[in-house]
């Protein structure tokens, strides 16, 4: 396994990485999608790819200053490992090397949610040192479409 950007040409197998997660996906949606993710500077693609170079998991990144405090915090907007790679150390790969491009970036710290039914991601977070805060603050949506 090596870890590697996402580029032009992995729109297919990100769309099946997208539906395991729960996010059914075109092809034709993906390379939409990453029309805006490759051309933003403050995001990153990365993916684990396996001997023939195919997508096994993606992690995604996104970098936002902070008007608080100096700096910025880093959000895993996405993390998703193939059904068949699971267990082998793939998402803490990918983790790992979304942290290292976040540091680069001057990021503070990290942040990830999970939806409130993915118990084995919050315990795969947890295990990698990431704390529950939702007694701290509380995440508020609305829709603007």
């Amino acid at each position: 396994m090596r870890i590697r950007s996402v580029h032009d040409g992995d729109e297919a197998r990100l769309a099946v990485l997208l539906g395991q997660l729960g996010y059914p996906s075109t092809e034709q949606d993906v390379g939409r999608r990453l029309e805006y993710w490759l051309n933003d500077p403050q995001s990153a693609l990365l993916a684990a790819a396996d001997d023939d170079d195919r997508l096994i998991g993606v992690a995604a990144l996104h970098v936002t200053p902070i008007l608080e405090v100096t700096g910025r915090f880093g959000r895993l907007v996405a993390l998703v490992v193939d059904e068949t790679a699971r267990g082998r150390g793939v998402g803490r790969a990918l983790v790992a090397a979304i942290e290292g491009r976040a540091r680069a970036a001057g990021c503070l710290f990290m942040e990830v949610t999970s939806g409130g039914h993915r118990h084995a991601a919050h315990l795969f977070y947890e295990g990698l040192g990431y704390r529950d805060t939702r007694d701290r603050s509380r995440r508020f949506l609305r829709p603007l479409t």
